[in-house]
């Protein structure tokens, strides 16, 4: 637990000195009993007391002071708090390996289908574009909050040669600074911002993993990517079994080296439970809210309750 105001934390050490005062009485009390001779006596001459109801009305005084100094001290809670303003960028490797059918019912359709899901589990306040990237790596929609708009791109997405995974970077981040000098007032802070790189294969052509990786780490930009398909993929180009296993080494490079998440999708499912997982890292961030008002509320339900119990049992509040 975290406090806001943690000096008013100090205000328990009257507690614990109340605690301290109390049992030396009691220990003095029953030393002063023990003295008395005739214990029999002693019990016709003093008035009798209330035993350990007296002593459970002090708990509860003490229970009372010790719960509202923490109130006090502003205590706080660890909550999910939707992202407002945020930006993700969703690059799709649509290559010629893409078409491999070791993903039913093909590698680009489960990514399609996945890359919809998503789109409808993020916020509406979050903002979604999307690159697609083959030899070369091409903005097809801006961050915007128009789902419709990405869902269309998505599947509208035709297969090429190659893949650039650097330019899918280097294009995602262009298009982020593009939209946040564009959305942000002079003098605030750019909305946080995320890529989701979605790809199979060995990036061949275009500027270097290794380049890509210092852009967006230079960026403050995370990049969380997704491994498609199995060992044995396999397409067939020009009438020839090609292997298309997918390369996990590189992706994995990417998302550790940039502090994004890794995974690795083999079946449609898998990967519609990797954007689910994905959706909810993204929408939300960790928030911390004040709750003193539960110890405060708790403080004065046991202060009222030692106070009518103390009532109850001496007709008296003390």
């Amino acid at each position: 637990m975290h406090f806001a105001s943690p000096v008013w934390l100090l205000s328990l050490v009257p507690v614990v000195v109340l605690v301290a005062g109390y049992a030396l009485f009691q220990s003095r009390r029953i030393r002063s009993a023990a003295s008395f001779g005739d214990r029999a006596m002693l019990g016709s001459l003093a008035p009798r007391q209330p035993g350990p109801r007296r002593h459970l009305t002090f708990a509860l005084l003490l229970a009372s002071l010790s719960v509202l100094s923490i109130g006090i001290a502003r205590p706080t809670a660890t909550v999910r708090v939707v992202q407002d303003r945020a930006t993700v960028m969703l690059a799709i490797d649509v290559s010629e390996s893409m078409q491999a059918t070791d993903v039913v019912p093909s590698r680009i359709q489960a990514a399609q289908a996945a890359a919809d899901q998503f789109a409808g589990l993020l916020p509406d306040r979050i903002n979604l574009g999307l690159v697609k990237f083959g030899g070369t790596a091409s903005v097809l929609v801006p961050p915007t909050t128009n789902r419709d708009q990405v869902t269309a791109a998505v599947n509208g997405l035709q297969l090429q040669d190659s893949t650039a995974i650097g330019e899918a970077v280097f294009a995602s981040l262009d298009a982020i600074s593009t939209f946040g000098k564009t959305s942000t007032a002079h003098g605030d802070k750019a909305p946080p911002a995320r890529i989701v790189l979605m790809s199979d294969g060995t990036s061949n052509t275009g500027r270097s993993v290794a380049d890509a990786i210092t852009a967006a780490r230079t960026a403050g930009v995370t990049v969380s990517t997704i491994a498609f398909g199995t060992p044995n993929g396999e397409v067939t180009i020009d009438g020839q079994q090609i292997a298309v296993p997918a390369d996990t080494a590189t992706l994995q490079q990417v998302a550790t080296q940039t502090g994004g998440s890794f995974s690795s999708a083999t079946t449609e499912a898998q990967l519609s439970d990797v954007f689910k997982n994905l959706g909810s890292q993204l929408g939300y961030t960790e928030g911390r809210r004040d709750i003193s008002w539960r110890f405060l509320l708790a403080g004065l339900l046991l202060g009222l309750t030692a106070a009518g119990l103390s009532l109850f049992t001496s007709g008296r509040l003390l």
